[in-house]
């Protein structure tokens, strides 16, 4: 079997189901699930909006676009299996001004390309026999697109790492990781003696740049924090949409833009915006970090972005700021939902890796060298694209026990 311990920094949904994919296809490996807080899914995983994506986005070819077709029905199965709600309760696309239709047909085209399940094209008149308060000149009509508990399967990944006779630690913050000519050491924080591995996955998500760096010193892709707010829908208006009603985005941007979507726990929400983040950790406007702060500004890539999207940013922390601006584009695909209509809820943060010259890592980002596999970009749909994420990195790290290898 050649390697028998292995170890994965970071308790989020992709690291659990790296560990579980490790247990599975490698029985008698020891496995350790390293997670800095006292929970699992403590972060990204456990802030997202629940959705299950059918590939409408990603550039065909790319590994966003492989994986997540995979990932969703390996998802789908997982939570039938587990008894976790899965609800393909569908997406729309609307296209609301004659400007975006350039952008709307080259997303159709994207779409199609990539297989979406069951995608279909609305005419203007068509769009409310799925959304009937929805409005909007065309859209595309994604039915499998689902939402889902994404700390719920976490947890249920977790079970059946400790099931194989894995282990997971929480409380368990990484300080440094070293290669030696015996394997890879890492160091716990309050730890008396460093865990020796055979093979490392680091999958630390909001601070993957930094744990990715202590083994090989590279400080690219940087991840800046990109805090996305939600506004809760009243109940009184939560029943006026079915599913899910997104905009059409912008390609520059790795961002869907502001949407309605139904949580699989009930209730409805309008978001996410993309406001820089004063912490990568932070959930809150007050939020800051000195040093999270001063290594953004330190980042040239981060100088470089901001020259080219600030007018962007300005729009965002505008819309942050004021519930009437950012309900005022929501607004235009659902009007029957305002500022009256809403409440300030929760909000995530997002690890989007840029690289040195600025440009926003849009496709996953996997590194395999010497016993360490790091994931330095793994953002929407990482989620939905766990599980296959997972065989790719254990294809990939053990690739002579891959079948047809």
């Amino acid at each position: 079997m050649g390697e028998q311990r292995v170890g994965v920094v970071g308790g989020g949904i992709l690291g659990v189901a790296i560990a579980r994919e490790v247990v599975r296809r490698r029985p008698g490996t020891e496995v350790v699930v390293l997670e800095k807080e006292d929970r699992l899914a403590a972060h990204q995983t456990g802030h997202n909006s629940g959705v299950v994506h059918a590939g409408i986005y990603y550039k065909p070819g790319s590994l966003k676009a492989q994986l997540c077709a995979r990932g969703r029905s390996l998802l789908r199965d997982f939570c039938v299996e587990h008894a976790i709600p899965y609800d393909a309760c569908g997406k729309l696309v609307v296209a609301v001004d004659p400007d975006e239709m350039g952008r709307f047909e080259a997303l159709e085209r994207t779409a199609t390309e990539n297989g979406v399940p069951g995608l279909r094209r609305l005419a203007a008149e068509e769009i409310r026999e799925v959304e009937p308060h929805a409005t909007g000149l065309a859209a595309l009509h994604s039915p499998e697109t689902a939402i889902t508990d994404y700390p719920a399967i976490t947890r249920a990944l977790a079970d059946e790492v400790v099931a194989a006779g894995g282990e997971v630690r929480l409380g368990a913050r990484v300080v440094d990781i070293r290669r030696r000519v015996d394997g890879t050491v890492v160091q716990v924080e309050g730890g008396r003696e460093p865990l020796r591995f055979d093979h490392v996955v680091v999958a630390a998500g909001l601070q993957a740049d930094r744990v990715s760096a202590l083994v090989d010193g590279d400080a690219g892709p940087a991840i800046l924090p990109f805090r996305g707010e939600y506004l809760g829908v009243s109940a009184a208006k939560q029943d006026l949409v079915r599913g899910m009603v997104y905009p059409v985005p912008d390609p520059r941007y790795p961002f869907l833009g502001v949407h309605f979507t139904r949580r699989v726990g009930g209730g409805l929400e309008v978001g996410p915006n993309a406001v820089l983040a004063t912490r990568r950790e932070g959930y809150r406007r007050r939020d800051v970090s000195a040093a999270d702060l001063r290594d953004v500004l330190a980042w040239p890539g981060f100088w470089r972005m901001a020259r080219v999207h600030w007018r962007t940013g300005v729009d965002e922390v505008i819309g942050s700021a004021s519930q009437r601006a950012f309900m005022r584009s929501a607004s235009r695909y659902v009007p029957d939902i305002g500022v009256a209509d809403v409440a300030r809820a929760g909000a995530g943060v997002r690890a989007q890796a840029v690289d040195r010259d600025g440009t926003l890592v849009d496709d996953f980002r996997i590194t395999h060298a010497d016993g360490v596999t790091c994931l330095r970009n793994a953002p929407s749909p990482g989620a939905t694209s766990s599980l296959a994420i997972a065989a790719y990195v254990v294809d990939r790290a053990w690739p002579q026990e891959t079948p047809g290898a």
